[in-house]
């Protein structure tokens, strides 16, 4: 029998070791290509020949990207990342709040605010996309940051997700913070927020990759050239009239670039994020 589970346990090894590496190579491909395609020219990406790499890098791709007079790609990577800078913490914070609250303050009409964020989580985006752009519209939102962020800053999402996470917390720990004079604001704020570490690193990272990723909404608000976001920028090198693809793949690379070193530093903070919600599996 020892034998048997022995040799079942060294055939596992290398299967594990094989699924990981095709998913690693199923992952890594899609940077590759854009990669592969971002130094090359136009003829040489539209050639019916193959070729794993280009034999004449062009580099300046990259430095055309940033030198185009009708598209001001370093303006809207800078706009890209201003709002995400905002969004994340900002609304991270505030679904962290409603989520306390709705978790630990006895308040009359708790279970009807939870059932309206529930609520706003059963709506569709597009049935409140027009009358958000009206309100936003009507405040003089248009072609301002302000207006592509206001919207985002609240999470449903995150308040139920943190309210999972705070029912967990120790009561001993809150009537201790309690004996010690502390109210329901200093708890969250001495106790409960610092506790939240993984949670709002996770949930930051998912609010910032979201935020930066966002195209609609951005397109609409933002009419004017100088509140285009980085997505925005991105679509103009394939459109109707012009089609360039070599620049279309240079601000791909760019553009992906801050998403993957979010990624990269926040990765441990987001499964250890998830695991604390009870959505594990």
């Amino acid at each position: 029998m020892t034998t048997v589970r022995d040799g079942a346990r060294a055939l596992r090894r290398p299967a594990r070791g094989l699924l990981a590496g095709v998913l690693m190579v199923a992952f890594l491909a899609p940077f590759y290509l854009m990669l592969r395609n971002a130094l090359m020219d136009t003829r040489t990406l539209t050639s019916p020949e193959w070729s794993w790499w280009p034999s004449t890098m062009h580099w300046e791709n990259f430095t055309s990207l940033f030198s185009d007079p009708m598209v001001n790609m370093g303006q809207a990577l800078a706009n890209s990342l201003l709002i995400a800078a905002i969004t994340a913490p900002v609304s991270t914070l505030l679904a962290s709040a409603a989520g306390f609250a709705l978790a630990r303050i006895p308040v009359p009409g708790r279970g009807v605010v939870l059932g309206l964020v529930l609520a706003t989580l059963m709506i569709p985006g597009s049935a409140t996309f027009v009358p958000t752009f009206v309100v936003v519209g009507s405040l003089g939102g248009i072609n301002t940051l302000w207006g592509i962020i206001a919207p985002g800053l609240f999470n449903p999402f995150a308040v139920l997700l943190f309210r999972n996470f705070y029912l967990q917390f120790p009561r001993e720990i809150e009537e201790a913070a309690r004996l010690d004079g502390l109210g329901w604001l200093g708890i969250y704020r001495r106790i409960a927020l610092p506790s939240s570490g993984a949670m709002l690193a996770s949930l930051g990272a998912l609010a910032f990759i979201d935020s930066w990723n966002a195209f609609l909404w951005p397109l609409v608000i933002g009419q004017d050239p100088t509140a285009w976001t980085a997505q925005i920028a991105l679509s103009t090198f394939l459109t109707a009239q012009t089609v360039n693809l070599p620049g279309l793949f240079a601000g791909a690379v760019v553009t992906i670039t801050p998403l993957v070193v979010m990624f990269l530093v926040a990765q441990r903070h987001i499964v250890e994020g998830i695991a604390h919600t009870g959505l594990k599996g």
